[in-house]
């Protein structure tokens, strides 16, 4: 009894995180505080209900300020050719990310 309850309550929790993503993407082309804090709520539900979001979910977020990120709104996007990476600056926190990715 006690199991299915809390299944239950991971399967309609995993259903809110996604709809609230998916609407902060959204909403961040003309409302970035709304879009923030869709997300922000987001997040609140992942830590609550233990919660693992996808990787490309995760890339939403920012590891240093734990922020809602958007390319050109809040974060810079920077290709770097010779290593190979991409690099995310989160304009808020100035933090890096340094992805690795590889050519056709």
């Amino acid at each position: 009894m006690l199991r299915s309850k809390r299944n239950w309550m991971k399967k309609i929790a995993r259903e809110r995180i996604e709809y609230l993503l998916e609407k902060a993407i959204e909403t961040s082309k003309y409302d970035f505080i709304l879009a923030a804090k869709q997300a922000n709520l987001a997040r609140r539900i992942c830590l609550r209900y233990n919660i693992r979001l996808p990787f490309n979910r995760k890339r939403l977020f920012c590891h240093g300020c734990k922020g809602f990120i958007v390319p050109g709104v809040n974060c810079r996007v920077r290709l770097e050719p010779k290593a190979k990476m991409i690099k995310i600056t989160c304009l808020d926190c100035d933090h890096v990310y340094r992805r690795s990715f590889k050519k056709p």
